[in-house]
């Protein structure tokens, strides 16, 4: 067969994916013979196209999967994915803008249809580009976090937690996006500084109330003067001896001429603007709790558009930052803006759409987190989980430690809608808006009338009556996402028939024989081994499946967490589409290929460590592949035009150089199986990077090409041992290499390389290489010095002085003289002039008809060159802004760049002193 001079991906890619599919190589069954290995995917919004974080992190799994694959695991890779609740909505609804609707004008339920039929169009999408990139997951069992049984789970989930206590509905403060209008976990809040004003405004106090009156006014500094509007109250801290002689007296809110009192809290910063703040308990976390705490009464002024309602008189109707800027005239008119200055403001941004942020008083269902994270604390402690790279344990229990209770409800359409049922006989009132609440009732949540169940039930056990409504709100996206690791294997194991199927093709549990493998595979499969993660989501999800895990099924989600960094360009900079600077992953398959897109990544997949990518890093794998596949080609090209019989892989006879290749490859065999099993999958893709490229192919390949007929068995078994260990990280060229290999060589080597076995060490009886290694580093040395010389092309004589091994160069002359282009070894006793010398030898070259002057000079001006380098990276990492603001990556290298400078000019040196 003749094999292709150069490699196609895109020829290759698509016929190994369908072999694969053929084969069922990614089908997972119990097998008691075998240890399971399991990973669930993070499941991808459904919104989503592949970007390259995506990349990263699947490719990381993907090459844990094949790696334990060949190693005889039983692999289960679980796929499926997220229905992205703001994020799918938000694109449903710009699309119906165009139509010139809103959602409120087609209703709920004609909303929804549109929903659905825009998961059945589009929701697929990244799960093929996934394919593309080599994912081989069981697609059979891709789930969705809306498909009919997962709602089950998710509905036992809220029902169980409810039923323990853990579950409770309130008003409380709590992030709130106006435009996506609906409240939002704390970590789903992104904060930035930004720079805003803080204003000083000040507050006239009702003399009839103040007896020690030293001013006719306080001032009160804030960053927010439309809030002003429903202060309750003035606060100090009570250890704040310059302002402690208002704690008697009432202040008059200006504008509405409300009177406030003013309250006594240690939470009160006295060193924040005059000392003294204003309480706004609807609308400030801290105030909220100052309130509770001193019996405040709480006036809402917003609407959940963020523009002022009735409460804020002449302002009502206007949105929150046109009403600040008329609140700041007003205040200027009757002279009670006292100044304001620049200041610098941590602002909440909503995650999805980047509308700032407003805390806002509402009625939300909520989680008690605490009695959840105790256990999950535990398991890390007891290294029941454990993080790659370790130092986000600490980081996991700090937050777990200081854990806030979650609210899971969201103001939205789309999403599992939360199973509960209202009695508008009972408990009319927990309908309302918060806008059409009397302040004084704010807090008052009567449970009476409150049902939770999984369907709609027939009345109400408090009055009898069958006037029942379902809850609006829909769950966090998160809450279903933390049940992932075993609802993905049917729990809670409902039975559920294609009628009430939400998607088409979805899992189900139709018979009991269906629970019943179900439940023996989540038995089988759970705990998961590894869960990879960017560090983003280590408390949005990780943390949480931890207590999911723990609370409902008792046991930890997953044993291994590995944690992988974001995304960046060359400068450092998140890659965003505002900024310009996203490489499309799917742009450098269509390229380079999967393989160098994989492979480029995995060189860089540092564990915790931010992965910094230009167009030029996906050369490495690009390069890599054709190395591979010009090396494969010309062992099985010569194989086959020299009509080699190779019946099996049995080595015998093997030789020095046989041996120091060996060598090598076992060592590589550990090292990479050794990565592999502790997470350190950058290092093992450097490690076979290394052997391939620069021991098999630049050293062993070349010194055999005048003999490649005795050594091509050698050669090929390094060959196949080396695509094993290739696979798990660049599978679509390997694969197809095994496959022209088998046309080639008739021996059984299997029927693909996906899930053929890890290479064990060859068994060595001789490991003396030390010769061998000699002799290839004098053939480097030769090179190099040639190459200063600027004699890189031209055929000269060695003048070579030996610690006794002449014999070794005679032996070895012919690949020798061929490497590093000589005509000739003279072998001597002594050496007039000294290029080299080792322990080992010591050579010149015979360059007498040259004008050494020449050499002289050129080393002299490389040497100039060079300190010029020297001196400026010196500068460079001597300059404290350099060190200040420059990544780390990048110091690190300048310091490599240094040293190496400072070793090459000191060899010139000693060349240049050798023609003196």
């Amino acid at each position: 067969m003749e094999i292709s001079s150069k490699y196609n991906p895109k020829e290759v890619e698509k016929k190994i994916y369908s072999f694969w599919l053929q084969l069922n190589a990614f089908n997972a069954e119990i097998d008691y013979s075998k240890k399971p290995f399991a990973i669930v995917i993070p499941p991808p919004n459904i919104t989503g196209v592949l970007h390259m974080g995506h990349a990263l992190n699947n490719t990381i799994q993907d090459s844990f999967i094949r790696f334990r694959r060949l190693t005889g695991y039983q692999v289960l890779w679980m796929p499926g994915t997220d229905h992205a609740g703001i994020a799918t909505q938000n694109v449903v609804e710009r699309a119906l803008l165009k139509e010139g609707k809103r959602k409120e004008d087609i209703g709920r339920e004609e909303f929804q249809k549109k929903l659905w039929k825009w998961h059945e169009e589009y929701g697929s999408t990244i799960i093929h580009q996934l394919k593309q990139l080599g994912a081989s997951c069981d697609w059979r069992r891709s789930r969705f976090t809306m498909d009919s049984l997962y709602s089950e789970a998710v509905k036992e989930a809220f029902i169980h937690l409810f039923k323990k206590g853990l579950i409770y509905r309130g008003r409380y403060i709590i992030n709130w996006c106006p435009r996506c209008k609906t409240a939002l976990s704390d970590e789903e809040v992104i904060r930035k500084e930004v720079d805003g004003w803080l204003y000083y405004i000040r507050y006239p106090i009702d003399k009839t109330t103040c007896k020690a009156l030293k001013k006719d006014y306080i001032v009160v500094a804030t960053t927010r003067p439309e809030t002003m509007l429903g202060d309750t109250a003035v606060a100090i801290n009570p250890l704040d001896e310059k302002n402690k002689w208002i704690k008697n007296c009432r202040v008059i809110l200006p504008i509405l001429n409300r009177l406030l009192k003013v309250i006594e809290d240690q939470l009160v910063d006295p060193e924040f603007g005059t000392g003294i703040v204003k309480v706004t308990p609807s609308h400030d976390p801290v105030d909220f709790v100052l309130a509770k705490k001193h019996n405040l009464e709480f006036i809402n002024i917003m609407k959940d558009d963020a523009s002022l309602n009735e409460n804020a008189s002449k302002f009502c109707g206007m949105d929150r930052f046109k009403a600040r800027e008329e609140i700041l005239k007003a205040l200027e008119e009757q002279n009670l803006l006292e100044k304001n200055e620049p200041y610098k403001i941590n602002v909440g941004h909503c995650y999805r759409c980047n509308t700032i942020i407003e805390p806002r008083l509402s009625l939300q269902w909520f989680v008690k987190m605490k009695p959840l994270a105790k256990p999950a604390i535990s398991v890390v402690e007891e290294g029941k989980v454990n993080f790659y790279p370790p130092h986000y344990k600490k980081i996991y229990l700090n937050w777990m430690e200081n854990i806030q209770d979650w609210c899971i409800s969201r103001q939205l359409w789309w999403g599992h809608r939360i199973p509960v049922y209202y009695c508008k006989s009972c408990g009319a009132h927990q309908l309302k808006s918060i806008d059409n609440i009397p302040n004084n009732e704010l807090l008052t949540i009567d449970k009476k009338g409150i049902i939770v169940s999984s369907a709609k039930p027939n009345s109400c056990p408090d009055c009898g009556l069958n006037d029942l409504v379902e809850e609006e709100d829909v769950l966090d996206t998160w809450f279903s996402s933390w049940l992932w690791p075993f609802a993905t294997f049917g729990w809670p194991f409902r039975k559920v028939l294609k009628e009430r199927a939400n998607i088409k093709d979805e899992f189900l549990l139709e018979k009991e024989e269906d629970i019943q493998k179900a439940k023996e595979e989540l038995k089988y499969f759970y705990p998961t081994d590894v869960l990879v993660t960017a560090s983003e989501i280590l408390f949005f999800w990780v943390a949480r499946m931890i207590m999911a895990g723990l609370e409902f099924i008792g046991e930890v989600p997953f044993r291994n967490v590995f944690v992988h960094g974001t995304v960046r360009d060359a400068q450092g900079l998140k890659m965003s589409k505002s900024l310009g600077n996203i490489i499309d992953p799917l742009v450098i398959i269509e390229k380079f290929g999967a393989d160098s897109l994989r492979f480029s990544l995995m060189m860089l997949a540092l564990g915790g460590s931010d992965v910094y990518l230009s167009d030029e890093k996906f050369l490495v794998g690009r390069n890599f592949c054709n190395k591979i596949w010009n090396a494969s080609r010309f062992i099985l090209m010569n194989i086959q035009q020299s009509q080699l019989e190779i019946s099996d892989l049995k080595l015998e006879n093997l030789d020095k150089i046989d041996i120091w290749l060996l060598k090598h490859l076992n060592n590589t065999i550990e090292t990479v199986t050794n990565n592999f099993e502790n997470y350190r999958i950058n290092e093992a893709a450097k490690t076979v990077y290394e052997f391939f490229w620069h021991i098999f192919c630049d050293w062993y390949i070349e010194i055999i090409k005048d003999d490649f007929a005795v050594k091509a068995k050698v050669a090929l078994y390094t060959l196949v041992t080396s695509l094993k260990l290739m696979h798990p990280l660049a599978p679509f060229i390997t694969e197809e290499i095994f496959q022209n290999l088998k046309t080639i060589v008739k021996i059984d080597l299997g029927k693909a390389l996906i899930n053929n076995s890890w290479p064990e060490p060859f068994a060595l009886k001789n490991l003396d290489i030390f010769d061998i290694e000699e002799l290839i580093n004098i053939v480097y040395q030769i090179r190099n010095v040639k190459f200063i010389l600027g004699l890189a092309n031209k055929n000269i004589t060695l003048i070579l002085k030996t610690s006794g091994k002449n014999f070794l160069f005679e032996a070895n002359s012919g690949w020798i003289k061929r490497l590093a282009r000589l005509d000739n070894i003279i072998f001597v006793d002594k050496l007039k002039r000294i290029l080299y010398k080792s322990d080992f030898c010591e050579f010149d070259f015979d360059i007498d008809d040259v004008d050494v002057n020449n050499f002289i000079s050129n080393l002299e001006k490389k040497i100039i060159e060079l300190q010029k380098n020297i001196d400026n990276i010196k500068l460079r990492l001597e300059n404290e802004n350099f060190l200040k603001k420059a990544l780390q990556e990048t110091i690190q290298e300048e310091r490599n760049k240094f040293s190496a400078l400072i070793a090459e000019k000191a060899k010139l040196e000693e060349l240049k002193n050798a023609f003196k």
